[in-house]
């Protein structure tokens, strides 16, 4: 009787293990990211991204950004303010301070030089809570078409996805991308499949701001 006991506890426990849990030593199997397995074996594909321009400290400032230019302690030297189609801001006591092409860290290093002939130790923080300069456009036979924010390393399949994927009536197979290149709008073939497949990886095209993506 004890020895029919035994079999069926260990028959049981047997049966609540999960498939697949263990290793041959015994020790419990991690659970892995599919994508960043793909980002170990093949440097091309995508790593996880910072989501917003706050977010990455390489950001390069571009004109239509909205900027927030903290300074401490001095409201009214602090405020938030665009950047012009010409690159610069306007900021109380400085004027105009160049800002496209810089990131907000070195601006604020910018700032707080200037500043000091009218402040004693200015503090002073950039952060960009509009990215308007980096923006990917979408047309044609895609679910929500339209504009949407270019965040750092985004393809074109993380494009798509973000604008919900193709309609039933998009023809992929023809589907590209137009590029401004040293002031010349090209025209860059997708082969989707491909892309998609993992097979081609260069096809999943690092997107530029001001890409459009067409899906006839």
């Amino acid at each position: 009787m004890q020895a029919k006991t035994l079999s069926i506890l260990v028959l049981t426990t047997l049966l609540v293990i999960p498939a697949g849990a263990q290793d041959s030593s015994g020790k419990a199997k991690d659970k892995k990211d599919p994508l960043a397995v793909a980002s170990a074996t093949n440097p091309r594909v995508a790593a996880p991204m910072p989501v917003s321009a706050a977010d990455d400290p390489d950001y390069a400032i571009g004109a239509g950004d909205v900027l927030n230019i903290a300074v401490w302690k001095e409201p009214d030297v602090s405020g938030t303010v665009p950047v012009r189609p010409d690159g610069k801001v306007t900021l109380p006591l400085l004027g105009d301070v160049q800002a496209a092409g810089t990131t907000p860290t070195k601006l604020a290093a910018t700032i707080t030089v200037r500043l000091r002939q009218y402040l004693t130790d200015p503090r002073v923080t950039v952060v960009v809570t509009a990215a308007n300069s980096r923006r990917v456009y979408l047309l044609g036979e895609i679910v929500h078409p339209g504009a949407i924010q270019l965040s750092p390393n985004m393809t074109l399949l993380q494009a798509v996805s973000a604008s919900g994927g193709f309609s039933p009536f998009a023809n992929i197979k023809k589907m590209y991308v137009l590029r401004t290149d040293n002031g010349k709008q090209i025209k860059v073939p997708v082969n989707y499949k491909a892309a998609i497949s993992g097979r081609a990886p260069d096809e999943n095209i690092a997107l530029r701001p001001g890409d459009t993506i067409v899906v006839p």
